[in-house]
């Protein structure tokens, strides 16, 4: 009896133990921290060994003989020397895959964001603020009749339509927004409308049959979707707002759209009053559709609009409204009639709550008879 008892104890100490080893070994594979703390750290030639040092020199792994345990029982062969930006709240493990892959850190990289909404002036200065092109370098490709042929050869969403004359910069609309991520500033603006183009059709494909198949054509979707992201709506919002445009537009209403105003005008500042402009109303511009006589949509984009927007217009909304207003929470009221727009805009008058763009108060209120 008192055998089995000292064999149960031996097995007992021999869990503990194993379980102690376990928890030991499993905390010192775990991150140094917990908050982010990036590091750029060169990893030189030499033994895999060797390596387990230079990152235990600037406290990226806890401890260099757990390194080389790990190293030994996961049959890491070889680590790629190269520069790397790691973060110690990085695991082993994580560490380990980051220096067999060979991502390597390159100090000159740079990122720029362009937002969804943005117009083919912004996104130039944009370019001209974060890298070595200018303002002007930019706008003189995107009306370089050459390569905009040769990428209309390139993506099957750009058509003949964006060769319009009337139209202010062919590629408008279609410059995907998203953070990207480039060499250095020496970038080309060729490079950089590139990669733009090419993330617009990755989003595109998605529809590419429901497109092909839709009533309206890829520019004419492409158009409306640039208007929608500039109407303020938020993002549930806007499939029911561009469903308000197609009715209009199916029923021969002008659009009466503030910001196509202020793309015909090239004023991009939606804070700039329209009121008391001697231009607002000429009907000799195919983007203005506050002209009384202007039905349908404006000859082209007037932004470059997101995947929300984009997928808003596809699958947009069918309803019987005709009129919208949204709030200053990005919150949208429909209407069905220009009373009922009037009265819900008072209503918010009355409660302070004021819309969120001025231009939608005089806006949607034109029937074409």
């Amino acid at each position: 009896m008192k055998k089995y008892k000292i064999i149960i104890i031996i097995l007992l100490v021999l869990l503990v133990m194993i379980f102690g080893v376990g928890f030991f070994y499993n905390y010192q594979i775990s991150p140094v921290s917990r908050e982010s703390d990036k590091v750029v750290v060169e990893i030189k030639e030499g033994s895999i060994y060797s390596i387990g040092d230079t990152l235990y020199e600037n406290n990226l792994i806890k401890s260099t003989f757990i390194f080389k345990v790990y190293v030994k029982l996961n049959g890491v062969k070889s680590l790629k020397a190269s520069t790397y930006e790691l973060d110690r709240n990085m695991s082993l493990k994580e560490i380990i895959h980051e220096l067999e892959v060979g991502n390597s850190y390159n100090p000159d990289e740079i990122k720029i964001t362009f937002k969804e909404g943005l117009n083919v002036r912004k996104i130039a200065k944009l370019v001209d603020e974060n890298t070595n092109n200018s303002y002007d370098d930019f706008m003189n490709l995107m009306n370089d009749w050459e390569y905009i042929n040769k990428k209309i050869d390139e993506y099957w969403f750009l058509t003949d339509s964006i060769k319009n004359s009337k139209i202010y910069y062919p590629l408008e609309g279609y410059l995907f927004p998203n953070t990207y991520a480039f060499l250095n500033k020496d970038v080309s603006c060729e490079e950089i409308v590139d990669t733009m183009l090419k993330e617009m059709g990755k989003q595109l494909d998605k529809y590419r049959d429901k497109i092909e198949n839709s009533d309206y054509s890829i520019h004419e979707i492409m158009t409306l979707a640039s208007i929608v992201e500039l109407e303020g709506a938020s993002a549930d919002d806007r499939a029911a707002v561009a469903g308000v445009f197609y009715n209009r537009i199916k029923d021969g209403w002008v659009l009466g759209s503030d910001v196509t105003t202020y793309y015909y005008l090239k004023i991009d500042d939606f804070k700039q009053s329209l009121n008391g402009n001697k231009n607002l109303y000429t009907c000799d511009n195919a983007y203005n559709t506050r002209c009384t006589s202007f039905v349908g949509l404006p000859v082209g984009p007037i932004s470059n609009p997101g995947n929300e927007s984009i997928e808003a217009t596809i699958n947009y909304k069918e309803h019987n409204y005709y009129y919208f207003v949204a709030d200053c929470n990005g919150k949208t009221y429909l209407n069905k009639d220009a009373t009922g727009h009037y009265n819900t805009i008072q209503k918010l008058k009355n409660e302070n709550n004021k819309y969120l763009h001025l231009f939608i108060l005089v806006k949607l209120t034109i029937k074409i008879k």
